[in-house]
């Protein structure tokens, strides 16, 4: 790890040190999806009210990894969409990359090899992009030689063996070559790989989506991944039609925003733009974002 690490790590007046972690969303720029597919069955007259579109229907979606580290051990948590894509790639997705993971790490003092540990939340390309990269010699190689990248086996086996529904998701060279170098470490189910770093299964997204639960100090805080991928998603029927189990995604994001409401976790969101994390109350019973506690980044 680079010299420095913590001073001028909380800008804009945000203290970011979560007992004894320092969390921090880092950014691989942003992308735009069709906001049709990021809302499913809620009319674009509710949605756009947050979330305007563009010509084409498409609405700006950040790319924001998480970093953790205990002071021994950084994680980091989703790679964005990375550099690997063709031209066609990033006009599909006007993917912007003024900011980008390597330089987000940097300003924090993170170099590649300071990574040690990965988890993938699931293998979708914008999740998993930053996973490796292509050496001097057009080679795919990991991006961070000495992590461990931490996925739910199933998750492994249906990237691999995708569907005519599935396989536009996952590109293979984002993540085949971590069973080669041995960085690899399946999972199956709910899993503590580190004191107060936890894995727990967030299913609906994919059939093995996994979340981070951070607990430290009294403190909990969730990093959702595409469960509630941003604050507009935390009304109950505000689903994504990208999700294969919707049904499922609506008991677990039940489940998680109740524990979240009663035991006051932070959440922390993959792709809101403008939101990163926030705490939740509730009113007419309809979970709300806490206007007074929000991290705006």
């Amino acid at each position: 790890m680079g010299e420095g690490w913590g001073e001028g790590l909380f800008s804009e007046g945000f203290n970011l040190k979560f007992g004894k972690f320092e969390i921090y969303p880092v950014s691989d720029g942003s992308f735009m999806l069709d906001g049709g597919a990021m809302f499913g069955i809620v009319p674009k007259v509710l949605w756009q009210r947050t979330n305007p579109a563009d010509e084409k229907n498409r609405i700006v979606m950040g790319l924001n990894p998480l970093l953790i580290s205990n002071g021994k051990r950084n994680i980091l948590v989703d790679t964005g969409m990375g550099d690997k894509g063709d031209e066609k790639f990033f006009q599909i997705y006007k993917i912007d990359r003024k900011e980008d993971l390597l330089t987000s790490l940097k300003r924090l003092g993170i170099l590649p090899d300071d990574i040690n540990i990965v988890i993938n939340t699931h293998l979708h390309f914008d999740h998993t992009g930053g996973n490796t990269i292509k050496n001097e010699r057009g080679e795919i190689v990991p991006r961070f030689p000495k992590a461990r990248y931490f996925i739910q086996k199933g998750e492994w086996q249906n990237a691999l063996n995708p569907n005519e529904r599935t396989k536009a998701s996952y590109i293979f060279e984002n993540f085949q070559i971590l069973d080669i170098t041995d960085q690899l470490i399946l999972i199956e189910g709910d899993t503590e790989i580190e004191e107060g770093i936890r894995i727990i299964k967030t299913p609906g997204h994919t059939r093995h989506h996994q979340s981070v639960l951070i607990e430290s100090e009294g403190q909990k805080a969730i990093y959702l991944g595409d469960l509630i991928p941003t604050t507009s998603h935390i009304h109950h029927p505000y689903i994504m039609s990208y999700d294969l189990f919707p049904l499922v995604t609506l008991k677990t994001k039940k489940e998680i925003l109740n524990r979240a409401l009663k035991e006051d976790w932070l959440l922390i969101f993959e792709h809101d733009p403008l939101i990163k994390m926030c705490y939740i109350t509730k009113k007419d019973e309809r979970f709300k974002i806490d206007e007074e506690r929000l991290i705006i980044r």
